[in-house]
């Protein structure tokens, strides 16, 4: 193994349906390299009326949202073989928590789901684009089903 290998490989899920598939394919890479994974779910909240009993609603919905997060993570990471794994929830921007959690963990790759786009959906930014051009490491993106299509394989 060279240098060049991937050593710390982070897996970005959202929790779909498709997280499992796309935490094989990098369990499955991770093993052939001999690199170690860290699980990461970002959760994007809305912003909240600034009103008191609306503020305080929102903030106990949100951590409950991060604990339900947190359990699905922990329970994937399970599921696939890396119940030890380091597993990160992060609450703000996905595009920029995923960023950001790779350079502090330093990691080799990010691997992350990609949706299939047709018609005027091509011109949206979407994330695996914006975390293409800014991660500080090399981008696999797992190329995932679109709503309603039946899965390439």
């Amino acid at each position: 193994m060279t240098s060049e290998a991937y050593r710390r490989i982070l897996l970005v899920v959202d929790l779909s349906e498709d997280s499992l598939r796309i935490g094989q394919r990098a369990v499955a890479l991770a093993t052939a390299l001999g690199a170690e994974i860290e699980l990461l779910h970002v959760v994007e909240f809305l912003p909240a009326e600034p009103m008191a009993e609306t503020l305080a609603a929102s903030v106990r919905i949100e951590d409950e949202l991060l604990e339900q997060a947190r359990a699905r993570l922990t329970a994937l990471a399970a599921e696939l073989g890396l119940a030890q794994a380091t597993c990160w929830v992060q609450a703000g921007s996905v595009k920029a928590e995923i960023v950001r959690i790779a350079r502090k963990r330093q990691a080799d790759l990010i691997v992350l789901g990609s949706r299939e786009r047709h018609g005027m959906s091509i011109l949206v930014n979407l994330t695996e684009d914006t975390v293409l051009h800014a991660a500080p490491c090399d981008v696999l993106a797992v190329r995932v089903k679109r709503s309603g299509s039946p899965a390439k394989r």
